[in-house]
């Protein structure tokens, strides 16, 4: 391969953080909202009926429980940038490439956050919108689609429980434009 010079490139922390804003600002309101919930639940417990505890407990619950969801997309989601990016350097812009990452908004901004630390973010952006997604498109196109997708294995594996991605370049060490 012949030598590419890179834009910067960002600590992995910071692309990691990058790829999940949208996830790790939605964290922090699951982390208030249930210590909001424990709250309530805590006074209902002490003070209220078997069915307010029963309410407060269900939020509670709710909440809690997606903490670890939203930590888990977001673990998925750096994976799948790790692997655009990979497949960006390797074979440059693909409409086929950016494909596999149109399906949700976080899978998108995985697909655009590797593009952008590549110098082509632009090409991937403009593809997207050339199939018709808009910038409001959050609800993943799957939901949409199939009301039941909670039911189905891939939806586990590709949202929650995405294997870890070795990536096969070191791009911290390549030649790196400086701007």
């Amino acid at each position: 391969m012949e030598s590419v010079l890179l834009p910067k490139q960002p600590h992995p922390v910071v692309s990691y953080l990058r790829v999940g804003r949208l996830l790790y600002f939605s964290l922090i309101l699951f982390i208030i909202e249930s210590w909001v919930y424990g709250v309530q639940l805590m006074e209902a417990w002490n003070n209220a009926s078997v069915y307010i505890v029963a309410i407060w407990a269900w939020c509670f619950l709710f909440s809690f429980i997606h903490i670890y969801l939203v930590i888990m997309d977001g673990w998925s989601r750096y994976q799948n940038y790790k692997r655009a990016k990979d497949q960006f350097f390797i074979h440059g812009f693909r409409p086929r490439i950016a494909d596999i990452y149109i399906v949700s908004k976080c899978q998108r901004m995985a697909a655009e956050t590797a593009a952008e630390e590549l110098g082509i973010k632009e090409e991937v952006k403009a593809y997207y919108k050339s199939c018709g997604v808009k910038w409001y498109h959050y609800i993943p196109y799957f939901m949409v689609k199939e009301p039941l997708f909670m039911f189905k294995k891939d939806f586990w594996s590709r949202t929650f429980l995405e294997k870890n991605y070795t990536p096969k370049f070191d791009f911290q060490n390549m030649p790196q434009a400086t701007v």
